[in-house]
């Protein structure tokens, strides 16, 4: 194993995502669209623009558009909604740069090994600096970062996973894994050729905080995995883990694969 590329926000930092999907939720509410949380993180990982697109396409999201104002959201409303968007999120993003638990100790065993630490986002290349900066001075600071602002587009397309290997300088792509938390994660880790690997705990997907993850039912907290972790293997996952810090397990496991002459 070469090298591992990990998602931001909801995998290694801001611990379940937390940052921007209270910004959906006022940017719609601000024009009369109340969205739940479960639509405002659907399309989570992705560029936030896009993000913001994907929910305007999202049915009951655009009929209430339309019962609003006679019309269907179109792209200078997406270009409306997310320019009250961007600097809402960046108000709050280094509120959001605590890494997770388990986090930074798994990036040192990794380092032990020589695995080289790569990182992709759904933020601009403007909000990472605001997020790698606060991350930093906590103690997480990955060999490379790629935003969608250096690529011709962002998630689920692989050109930040590109990046990541040509600035890492790390081939083939078939020794070296995605970690992310969303589905575009997922998505993104597949077409990039790479092992790719979901994070429960923590992440948008499951949506909660490290309080509710403690203080939730035990039945409940796993019927909630589960429904998380068949999202994620839906979208490509090859391995979910509940939580980072155990991604050494899965990295075992990869390698005697990959010994044993199989790709991703």
């Amino acid at each position: 194993m070469k090298a591992v590329i990990f998602d931001w926000a909801g995998t290694m930092v801001d611990y379940g995502c937390f940052a921007p999907l209270a910004v959906f939720l006022q940017v719609f509410e601000k024009r009369g669209i109340e969205l739940t949380a479960a639509e405002a993180r659907e399309p989570m990982g992705m560029l936030k623009r896009d993000h913001i697109a994907a929910l305007c396409r999202m049915e009951r999201v655009a009929e209430l558009w339309k019962e609003k104002f006679g019309r269907y959201p179109n792209e200078a409303d997406v270009d409306d909604l997310y320019a009250d968007f961007e600097p809402m999120l960046m108000a709050t993003l280094h509120d959001y740069a605590t890494p997770v638990p388990g986090a930074l100790a798994l990036v040192a065993r990794l380092r032990e090994r020589g695995i080289k630490i790569g990182s992709t986002t759904g933020y601009t290349r403007e909000m990472m600096n605001v997020v790698a900066a606060a991350a930093k001075e906590q103690g997480y600071e990955p060999d490379c970062l790629v935003t969608p602002s250096e690529v011709p587009a962002g998630r689920p397309y692989p050109w930040m996973c590109y990046q990541n290997a040509i600035q890492l300088d790390v081939y083939p792509f078939g020794e070296m894994v995605k970690v992310g938390d969303t589905t575009s994660d997922m998505q993104e880790g597949r077409n990039a050729g790479m092992w790719t690997v979901g994070v429960l705990k923590g992440g948008s997907e499951l949506g909660l905080s490290q309080q509710e993850v403690a203080n939730m039912p035990a039945d409940e907290l796993e019927e909630r995995l589960a429904s998380a972790a068949a999202r994620l293997q839906a979208a490509g996952a090859h391995y979910v883990i509940e939580e980072i810090g155990r991604l050494d397990d899965v990295l075992a496991k990869i390698e005697l694969r990959l010994k044993a002459g199989e790709r991703p």
